[in-house]
């Protein structure tokens, strides 16, 4: 039951002092109270009688069966097959800035590889001094480190290049996810290989059906790259390359192998099909951009947005979302209600760590009119997340990558959202 003071404004203080009053109007025990009375609150419900499963019915903990609907999804039409595609992290419905493991998107170009990591090894070759192989066993040997970071598929937000296309931040941004890995720092199995001095590249590989493939410089192998063997605490998921993976942080998915098999050092890049047919960013000139590996700085609204309308109406509403950079952190994020015509600093919330994700918050009143809600991030190097005409004036329209434009949602008076562009 919500009381009203007549003639005061609907604001979250009034909103508390109506709640504060209904204990009030119990107590009185008015017969209209009986009658309007919540049988949520009022009734007992089954949980209240019944005993419940015991310590042992689950074993491994799932979500309840009232989240059934918090799951990845993907877009049926936009790949020919579901072992070479790609499903969605549903921002939506996440908060804070950790992705559960059963949550983060999946990117597979040949299907789930099932390894045994009793029969799996890591082979260093090339230009080494000691070709090595490692079992899982040896690799849990070596100093490990726990880091926090996100993962971006270059791709992420790439249908959107042309103008608004899909309806909802998990399928417009939803190819990322944020945890903690724990790893061997790849500086360490590298040296045990001993490096030549020619050795300037590395190219990793997966053991997947793809072969997957990646060129990758020396010096960012030797600085914060990781061969990680948990996420969050717990083992990798086969999907995410149990049963170890490269960690590449702040630069694109697609260099983020997993399944990792053999790491080949070479004097220079192998142009394999994934950083040429694939990977590049094809400008309106014709022309491809190559080695754009660096995430830049981007956010988006999760709610209200396309998937979390708003649906308690005019009053107290929170806005809340997340950003990210792969060259540092966000100390700042603007949000909008008007489509830009003002800007107001966003309340940043959670630990603020390099290439990791950062949560932030707006509350303010909403009085029912329609909303045009966008977020630009700061990073720590000074980048300002672009607009989308800004990005198509340097970059065209023909791209599929590296799409860290602003993204529009507009809310109907009816707290309905949808993706529209305002550039």
């Amino acid at each position: 039951m919500v009381i009203q003071v007549k003639g005061t404004k609907p604001n979250r203080r009034n909103f508390l002092k109506a709640a504060a009053a209904a204990p009030l109007a119990a107590a009185a025990g008015s017969r209209a109270f009986a009658q309007d009375a919540d049988p949520a609150i009022v009734n007992k419900q089954p949980w209240n009688q019944y005993l419940g499963d015991g310590v042992d019915a689950r074993p491994y903990g799932m979500p309840s069966k009232f989240e059934a609907d918090v799951v990845r999804r993907d877009v049926p039409w936009l790949t020919a097959d579901p072992v070479s595609s790609v499903n969605f992290t549903p921002l939506h419905e996440l908060d804070g800035i950790i992705t559960p493991n059963g949550l983060c998107f999946e990117r597979h170009h040949a299907g789930i590889a099932e390894v045994d990591p009793a029969e799996h090894r890591l082979m260093i070759n090339g230009l080494v001094d000691n070709p090595i192989v490692f079992t899982m066993e040896d690799l849990m040997r070596f100093p490990r480190e726990n880091h926090v970071y996100f993962l971006e598929c270059a791709a992420n937000s790439g249908m959107e290049w042309a103008g608004a296309q899909l309806n909802g931040c998990q399928y417009t941004h939803g190819m990322i996810h944020n945890v903690m890995y724990t790893g061997v720092p790849l500086r360490l199995i590298l040296e045990e290989a001993g490096v030549k001095t020619a050795g300037t590249w590395i190219l990793p590989e997966g053991a997947d059906a793809s072969g997957m493939t990646r060129s990758i410089p020396m010096e960012k192998a030797m600085d914060d790259c990781l061969v990680a063997f948990k996420m969050n605490g717990e083992a990798l998921r086969p999907e995410q390359g149990y049963p170890v993976r490269l960690v590449v942080p702040g630069w694109e998915g697609n260099m983020w192998v997993k399944w990792l098999r053999r790491i080949e050092v070479g004097d220079q890049p192998w142009h394999h099909r994934e950083e040429t047919s694939k990977y590049t960013d094809l400008l309106e000139n014709g022309q491809a951009r190559r080695f754009t590996w660096e995430m830049d700085a981007k956010s988006v609204i999760t709610n209200p947005s396309p998937q979390a309308p708003i649906t308690h109406g005019p009053g107290p509403t929170v806005l809340t979302g997340v950003a990210w950079s792969g060259r540092g952190t966000i100390p700042r994020v603007d949000v909008t209600i008007d489509g830009g015509m003002t800007w107001h600093q966003a309340r940043m919330s959670g630990p603020s760590m390099d290439k990791s994700m950062h949560r932030f918050y707006y509350e303010f009143d909403w009085d029912g009119s329609p909303l045009l809600l966008q977020s630009r991030a700061h990073d720590s190097t000074g980048y300002v997340q672009p607009t989308k005409d800004m990005l198509r004036e340097v970059r065209g329209e023909n791209s599929i990558y590296h799409n860290n434009g602003i993204q529009t949602w507009y809310v109907a008076e009816d707290g309905s959202a949808e993706n529209v562009e305002v550039s």
